[in-house]
């Protein structure tokens, strides 16, 4: 792995240290004021890492949640990583033994970033470039929340509003993939999509079949929308 290749990965992945530092700082307050402590913050943060799957582990920790609703949340919060995560298969098969870890650190900023690897200049080690991003980013997550957790138990927070912290991320994520692209048709799929589940499932239960209905859509409409895309 050359200089060139650390330096194109810390440099692309500077918006999501950004995002994730931020953000990882309010998890951590929020992990705090549950009154967790700051190894808590560590220990998630390896383990799970899955900013959405960990704010809402600490209302269903805080709450005394059993296994089984916790592991039917986390499943209906982070499904949507089945689909983008099946995309990924090529690209982290050369990886070797590395893929499994690519794939357990394959986050949403993650994915938009190693989407472009084969994009990447010749000198670019692609292989080394998405073990970088993936490791930077999930570094950047774990420093975050880790020192919002230290600063939650040392300083008073109000922590309202806290929990929105992901839902902003995701909506500055769709805004600037907007802006990289002339096809927007399959954001307008998933938006209007999940309104419709919304409206026929209920706020609890629509995650699942908006998720089954936008990738049915998306497949369906593949063709049409690679032409556009190449045209």
């Amino acid at each position: 792995m050359n200089k060139k290749t650390f330096r194109r990965a810390f440099q692309d992945s500077l918006p999501v240290m950004a995002g994730y530092v931020v953000i990882g700082i309010g998890y951590g307050v929020l992990l705090s004021a549950k009154g967790f402590s700051p190894w808590w913050a560590l220990l998630m943060c390896v383990a799970i890492y899955a900013g959405s799957s960990q704010f809402v582990g600490v209302e269903l920790m805080a709450s005394g949640a059993s296994l089984l609703s916790a592991a039917l949340m986390a499943l209906l919060v982070n499904a949507r990583h089945l689909f983008y995560g099946i995309s990924m298969v090529d690209s982290y098969r050369p990886l070797g033994k590395s893929k499994w870890y690519a794939a357990y650190a394959l986050s949403d900023e993650t994915y938009s970033l190693v989407c472009k690897a084969p994009a990447l200049p010749e000198d670019i080690d692609r292989k080394g470039y998405i073990l970088l991003v993936s490791f930077l980013d999930q570094l950047y997550w774990l420093c975050g929340s880790l020192l919002g957790a230290l600063l939650g138990s040392i300083l008073p927070f109000d922590s309202t509003g806290i929990d929105f912290a992901m839902t902003a991320l995701f909506v500055s994520v769709l805004v600037e993939q907007w802006e990289q692209t002339k096809e927007h048709r399959p954001a307008l799929f998933g938006l209007g999509l999940s309104l419709l589940c919304l409206l026929l499932f209920g706020a609890d239960s629509f995650l699942i079949p908006a998720m089954l209905s936008i990738t049915a859509v998306l497949l369906l409409s593949r063709r049409r929308l690679e032409g556009r895309e190449a045209a």
